[in-house]
């Protein structure tokens, strides 16, 4: 045997023993090295995603009071009772505003005294309550306080709910010649009867939950039900 065979024959070992060093040690390891690529892209996949839940969290939580309050606010205008005393004293500060003599406020189109406010369904599953109140006034007075009532709840021009006073739904509106004047000597003029409805959470919910100014899963805290006592069906608003 020549040199030149016994150095073919040496590198046909060297290239053996290392096909075989690569096929039981170097494949498997880069193998491995693959798969933990993928799995080191994959967290840090999730870790991206949870990064984004966890500002989308922090931003809702530094939102909560004032979605808190908001929705509060918006209590007042459709509350989860139906308050009566309190739309007629809201009634009663929006005439005194005009100048108009609140008469009175009856369930509907009127019924017996003492008589539980009548109750519909209505859009967006809230309850209807319809009412017909009465005023004496000029015509512009009148006019005005109309106004007034309907902008108790609106919507500004950034599309933002404002909230005054109850919601309120004129149905209809009727101007008569007044029969005297009011009980405090004034000539009223008119004597207008507002045909409106009002509205209150349904009896299976509640304004904010369980929710609290400080946790939207506050425990321990109790809301209004729609079961509250009602007013008489007929109130004289002004002696």
């Amino acid at each position: 045997m020549t040199g030149r065979d016994r150095i073919v024959i040496m590198a046909i070992v060297v290239a053996v023993v290392l096909a075989g060093v690569w096929m039981e040690v170097v494949s498997p390891e880069r193998k491995q090295v693959g798969q933990l690529n993928s799995q080191v892209a994959s967290a840090q996949s999730q870790l991206t995603a949870a990064e984004g839940k966890v500002a989308d969290a922090k931003g809702a939580q530094s939102q909560y009071a004032t979605a808190y309050a908001a929705t509060v606010n918006l209590g007042k205008a459709v509350p989860p009772s139906q308050e009566v005393a309190s739309l007629i004293d809201q009634l009663t500060q929006a005439s005194n505003q005009r100048d108009v003599y609140f008469s009175s406020i009856a369930n509907g189109s009127g019924g017996s005294a003492g008589a539980a406010a009548a109750t519909t369904p209505a859009a967006a599953g809230l309850t209807q309550l319809p009412f017909t109140f009465t005023f004496e006034g000029s015509y512009f007075d009148l006019e005005h306080l109309f106004n007034r009532l309907t902008d108790f709840t609106k919507l500004d021009g950034s599309g933002k709910i404002e909230v005054s006073g109850r919601l309120l739904t004129i149905r209809s509106v009727s101007l008569t010649p007044a029969s005297s004047g009011t009980p405090n000597g004034k000539t009223s003029g008119l004597t207008g009867a507002i045909t409106a409805a009002a509205y209150v959470l349904p009896a299976s919910q509640s304004l904010t939950g369980s929710a609290t100014p400080a946790s939207p899963t506050g425990e321990g805290t109790t809301s209004a039900s729609a079961s509250s006592p009602v007013s008489p069906a007929i109130v004289k608003v002004n002696p």
